[in-house]
């Protein structure tokens, strides 16, 4: 849900395959990529320890 302050943090990769390989890799819990219906470009968020939302945004192409 909106609300103020920080919604969550995002990153920009630029091989989103390769971020998420490197986070399973450490056991980390990434959500299933799905592509910006305005962008076409792909994402996917994962939790900090707090569980907090963080995102990785592909910014270039495959």
């Amino acid at each position: 849900p909106e609300a103020r302050g920080l919604r969550h943090l995002a990153f920009a990769v630029t091989d989103l395959d390769a971020a998420v390989r490197a986070l399973e890799a450490r056991d980390v819990a990434v959500e299933p990529i799905r592509t910006d219906e305005l962008t076409a470009r792909r994402f996917t968020f994962f939790a900090d320890p707090d569980g907090l939302p963080l995102e990785l945004y592909e910014t270039a192409p495959r």
